[in-house]
């Protein structure tokens, strides 16, 4: 091999690792923001849950007729 084609081939594989690095750190960001978000629709749903149950009518919200009828 000369001695181009072997600095050609490190340049691309430093420019592969580093964004190989960079994808990296947005895939652990995502997975991050992920799981809060996850955590919170489970909290929600809870919440969502409590208020059906102590509801005034037995029926669940999504059964009850809008108010304005």
């Amino acid at each position: 091999m000369t001695e181009d084609r072997i600095t050609r081939l490190e340049e691309a594989l430093a420019h592969q690792s580093a964004l190989l690095e960079e994808l990296n750190e947005v895939v652990t960001s995502q997975a991050t923001e992920i799981d809060l978000l996850n955590r919170r629709v489970v909290m929600l749903m809870k919440r969502a849950a409590e208020q059906e149950s102590e509801g005034a009518s037995g029926a669940p919200l999504a059964d009850q007729p809008p108010p304005h009828w």
